[in-house]
C-alpha cells in the first residue's frame, strides 16, 4: 500500500459512526513555493512546505498541531483559511450540511466563506492596527461582511469584550495601553465576531508570560464549550497541546509522523521524532529523571528533503530501508496513526 493510499485511509478507518461529525478535511495537501534565482527570476527549485498532509477536524474538538519552527504548521494553517492557494490536493470544509471543496473558492464565494473561518495570530503586538481604537478592530469584520452597524454594532462589541473578559469602558482605547495578554484578548474577540465554526490559533500564547498563557488557554477552552467552537491550535509548546488538544498531529519537514489522543501520544510514542519531543519537555515532578535524547544533525532543508523517510538522517532507530523507502501511514492502536517503519 503506498503512503498516499493509506493516509486517504485515515480518514475512514480513524472515525467510529457515533463521532461528531467532520468540519474540515484535508486530503494531501501540498504548498510549494518557487525558488526564483537571476535577472530573469527563473524557478530552479521548490520549497515544500506542506508535503502530502492528510488530516481531519471534528466539530467541537481542537486539533493541536506541533513540530519544530519551520515545519510547515502556519502555512498549513493558512492554506486550510486559504490565505494561501494550495499547490494540489483538498480541503473539504462542511457547509450547509456537507462537505464542499473550498480549494478552488474566489471572490464573493472566498467572501462568504471567511465568516465560518477566522484566525487568531502569534503576535499581539502587531496584529493590531495601532491607529484603530478597540472598537474599530473588532468592528471591522462586522463592518465589512455589513452584519451590523450604528446602536446594533456597538452593542455586538460591548458583548465581545465582556465574553474575553476585558472592560467595556476600554473600547475607545488604542492597543498601545493595554498588556500583550489584553492585547490577545482584543484579537480572540475579533475572530469571534462573525460567529465562526473554525478558528486556526496560530501559535496563540508563545509572545505571552508563563502566567498569561494560563489564562489566555482557560479562556480558550470556555469559549469552546459555550459557542460549540472547533481549534486548530498551532504550536511548538508540547505542554500546552497536552492541555487544550482532543487529539494532538506531529509534523516533521512539512509531513505528518504521528496522530493521536494527547494522552495516548504523550504516554506511548510510535514515532523516533515524536519521542524525541517529549523527551525535551520539562517535568513538574522534581523527582522525575527523563532522559534527553538529543537529535543528532540538523533538520533538512524542505527544498531537498533526504530520501525515504525524511527523519531517517537524525533516527537512532534508522535502518536500510528508512533510506530509501517513505513509510506507509498506519494505525499502530485504535485512533493512533504513525509513519514509522518500525511498526510495518
Amino acid at each position: 500500500m503506498s503512503n498516499l493510499r493509506a493516509q486517504g485511509d485515515m480518514e475512514t478507518h480513524g472515525s467510529s459512526k457515533n463521532e461528531r461529525p467532520v468540519l474540515v478535511e484535508v486530503r494531501r495537501l501540498k504548498k510549494y513555493f518557487p525558488i526564483q534565482r537571476g535577472l530573469l527570476r527563473k524557478v530552479v527549485g521548490y520549497v515544500r512546505a506542506v508535503d502530502d498532509v492528510s488530516f481531519e477536524i471534528r466539530e467541537g474538538e481542537t486539533l493541536g498541531l506541533v513540530g519544530e519552527s519551520g515545519c510547515g504548521k502556519t502555512t498549513a494553517g493558512r492554506v486550510i483559511l486559504r490565505a494561501y492557494p494550495p499547490t494540489s490536493g483538498e480541503v473539504l470544509f462542511r457547509r450547509n450540511g456537507r462537505l464542499e471543496d473550498i480549494s478552488g473558492l474566489s471572490g464573493k464565494e472566498l467572501k462568504e466563506l471567511r465568516r465560518s473561518m477566522q484566525v487568531i495570530f502569534q503576535d499581539p503586538y502587531s496584529s493590531l492596527n495601532p491607529r484603530m481604537t478597540v472598537m474599530d478592530v473588532i468592528a471591522e469584520p462586522l463592518r465589512i461582511h455589513r452584519i451590523a452597524q450604528g446602536d446594533e454594532l456597538r452593542m455586538r462589541i460591548r458583548q465581545l469584550l465582556e465574553m474575553v473578559g476585558l472592560r467595556v469602558q476600554h473600547m475607545n482605547r488604542y492597543p498601545y495601553a493595554f498588556s500583550g495578554g489584553q492585547r490577545q484578548r482584543i484579537g480572540i474577540a475579533r475572530a469571534l465576531a462573525l460567529n465562526p465554526k473554525l478558528i486556526v490559533c496560530d501559535e496563540p500564547v508563545s509572545a505571552l508570560d508563563v502566567s498569561i498563557q494560563a489564562q489566555v488557554v482557560n479562556l480558550l477552552q470556555d469559549l469552546q464549550k459555550e459557542l460549540g467552537l472547533t481549534y486548530l491550535f498551532i504550536s511548538h509548546d508540547l505542554s500546552v497541546v497536552e492541555h487544550i488538544s482532543t487529539r494532538v498531529a506531529v509534523m516533521y519537514v512539512g509531513s505528518l509522523v504521528e496522530l493521536a489522543p494527547p494522552a495516548e501520544l504523550y504516554a506511548s510514542p510510535f514515532h523516533p521524532y515524536t519521542e524525541a519531543l517529549l523527551s525535551a519537555v520539562p517535568s513538574i515532578d522534581p523527582e522525575a529523571h527523563t532522559q534527553r535524547i538529543l537529535l543528532q544533525g540538523d533538520v533538512p532543508n524542505p527544498s531537498d528533503p533526504p530520501p525515504g523517510c525524511k527523519f531517517h538522517p537524525r533516527c537512532r532507530y534508522v535502518m536500510d530501508i528508512c533510506k530509501e523507502e517513505v513509510p506507509t501511514w498506519l494505525e499502530v492502536k485504535p485512533s493512533h496513526w504513525a509513519a514509522c517503519h518500525l511498526h510495518k
